[in-house]
């Protein structure tokens, strides 16, 4: 699967959960530039009472997609003290950027013992959040860079809207750090067009069962348990449809199915994503044949739920 300049251009905007505004205004953009090129011209939800997440509703939904916009990094607290937003890895030497009041800034992640620091000259502002330096590399296999969860799943969901007709498109925000944009966006949907089922647009883990280039991923549990009955009618469909796919059975983990699950709405769910070598790394690794059945999977899906 070639990776195009958008994709690129994506993983370089900052987002770390909490501070989703610069990701936020790069889709709302896109998706204005894109969408009379459309299959059909969603109408769009965002500003302030939606704070960084965007709505599209497509035609009449039956399904809502979920893709999280937000990213792992850190918080400068005080002094050169670091804390984790999410759950990064610490790697000693990871190199580091940000912008703050006095400019920008670019350092090195001191891990010493359990307490984290940064190594820049001078005094970082309080609260400024710091990312992961992205450096993307791609061959003809695999794409690795910082931040492919989720920007991939993003990147998933603005492919399916160039052929989607009926469904709802829906970038959130907070998921790496608790969530909490979850329940006002399905009260939303619930209350305008609703819906009976979800998908999530995320990225998952390789594992001892979950291997590269064998198919996009979909999961039939993980911390939490979603519905046989659903996620029995999610396989046998894309088991019709050609596309190769695996099967992941875990216990931990989680994603923005864990908020459907514990909404007061009677929505199924299912978890559908490309899996990746060195989670919450700035090396994330996923094979671009993956990452190809997993745009495929969601086009069909959409039009067979």
């Amino acid at each position: 699967m070639p990776i195009n300049d958008f994709l690129k251009e994506l993983l370089f905007v900052p987002s770390v959960s909490g501070d989703e505004a610069k990701v936020a205004s790069w889709i709302l953009q896109s998706v204005k530039r894109a969408k009379n090129k459309w299959k059909a011209t969603p109408e769009i939800f965002h500003g302030e009472g939606f704070h960084d997440c965007i709505l599209l509703r497509f035609g009449t939904p039956r399904t809502a997609v979920f893709a999280h916009v937000d990213t792992v990094g850190f918080m400068v607290r005080y002094a050169n003290q670091l804390i984790p937003v999410g759950g990064p890895d610490l790697i000693h030497g990871t190199r580091l950027f940000a912008k703050d009041s006095y400019g920008e800034i670019s350092c090195n992640l001191v891990v010493e013992g359990a307490e984290l620091f940064h190594d820049f000259p001078r005094k970082i502002d309080r609260g400024t959040r710091l990312s992961f330096a992205q450096d993307i590399r791609i061959d003809s296999e695999f794409i690795q860079a910082a931040y492919l969860d989720n920007r991939l799943g993003v990147y998933t969901a603005l492919q399916l809207c160039e052929t989607l007709e009926d469904g709802w498109v829906v970038f959130t925000t907070y998921e790496e750090h608790g969530g909490g944009s979850m329940p006002f966006l399905l009260q939303f949907i619930q209350s305008t067009a609703p819906v009976k089922q979800a998908l999530i647009s995320d990225i998952t883990w390789i594992t001892d069962g979950v291997h590269h280039h064998e198919g996009v991923v979909i999961s039939i549990r993980d911390k939490f348990i979603p519905r046989k009955k659903f996620i029995d009618r999610v396989i046998q469909l894309v088991q019709q449809s050609g596309i190769p796919f695996q099967l992941e059975v875990e216990g931990y983990g989680g994603s923005d199915g864990r908020e459907i699950q514990f909404s007061p709405y009677a929505l199924d769910w299912c978890f559908i994503g490309a899996a990746e070598d060195l989670v919450h790394s700035p090396n994330e690794k996923v094979s671009l044949k993956d990452l190809e059945s997993m745009v495929q999977v969601y086009r069909y899906l959409l039009k067979e739920l």
